[in-house]
């Protein structure tokens, strides 16, 4: 990426798949820096975790997801690739991308919201991404009452109902017809298929009963929601709205907006840290 505090724009792009061995992350970077090397000047890198993450001292304190617990992804990185590494959360990276260059622009408070694997939001306080001690912002694990298990070890979290692959995977244990993500159980919602119906409402019940007790804590001027559940559009705010509407009573009513950089967004808040680092020296 090039570009100032203010924007950015892509150079050069390169793709890899996820992994969840934290080792494996490191040597995909390194790999990735040595690649751009051959004909670019790489003065940082910009890298972001999922989880709980100490920014300051560069670690992935955890992940319920990818499992896991304070690996030292910054002295990793730098070994491995001789070169500055800034570090932070995704969706707070996500979230500080939306806010300077994407659909939460003029936000003075907000919540950032991308819904995908997981679900966590970048908060938005008088204008600025507020990242505490790295653990805030796990919306996807408060409690909303329905009882299911979640792969944090709690139960009646938000993400184990209304993640993209909490979804897709409800709908398969309830039909045993497997789908490969939340865009296809969402194309059966609009063919008017009870089951994925069923699944979708109670997905969106769950999201409604964590953005209410966000507006209740923070009262929020819009969440924003991004990922790849946030590509239903109107399917999924329409109901989300009504929802809430039934739902609130004296909380101020957020605005509910979609994400404008889509899976970018993590990238560009990336970009945007490396280049925030740099500039502060």
């Amino acid at each position: 990426m090039a570009g100032t505090a203010g924007g950015v724009r892509a150079v050069k792009q390169r793709r890899r798949a996820t992994t969840r061995d934290a080792e494996a992350v490191v040597g995909q970077v390194a790999s990735l820096v040595d690649e751009l090397r051959a004909d670019t000047e790489v003065e940082a890198v910009g890298l972001v975790v999922p989880g709980v993450v100490d920014e300051d001292n560069g670690v992935g304190v955890y992940s319920a997801n990818l499992g896991w617990h304070d690996f030292p992804f910054v002295k990793q990185v730098e070994a491995r690739t001789g070169t500055r590494t800034a570090f932070g959360h995704d969706v707070r990276a996500g979230g500080l991308a939306e806010l300077r260059v994407g659909n939460a622009r003029g936000l003075r408070n907000a919540v950032i919201m991308p819904i995908g694997t997981g679900i966590a939001g970048a908060l938005v306080l008088d204008g600025r991404i507020y990242r505490g001690d790295g653990s805030v912002g796990e919306i996807g694990h408060v409690d909303v009452g329905h009882g299911d298990p979640c792969g944090c070890g709690q139960t009646g979290c938000v993400e184990a109902r209304a993640s993209s692959a909490a979804i897709a995977r409800r709908y398969a244990e309830r039909t045993g017809d497997p789908v490969s993500g939340a865009a296809d159980v969402a194309r059966l919602v609009r063919e008017g298929r009870p089951d994925a119906v069923v699944v979708w409402q109670e997905a969106v019940d769950a999201l409604a009963k964590g953005i209410l007790l966000v507006a209740a804590l923070l009262g929020p001027e819009a969440v924003v929601l991004g990922g790849g559940l946030a590509l239903a559009g109107p399917l999924l705010t329409d109901p989300l709205r009504d929802r809430l509407d039934g739902l609130i009573t004296f909380q101020r009513r957020p605005e509910l907006r979609l994400a404008a950089l889509g899976d970018e967004a993590g990238c560009l808040g990336a970009a945007l840290l490396a280049i925030d680092m740099l500039e502060e020296t």
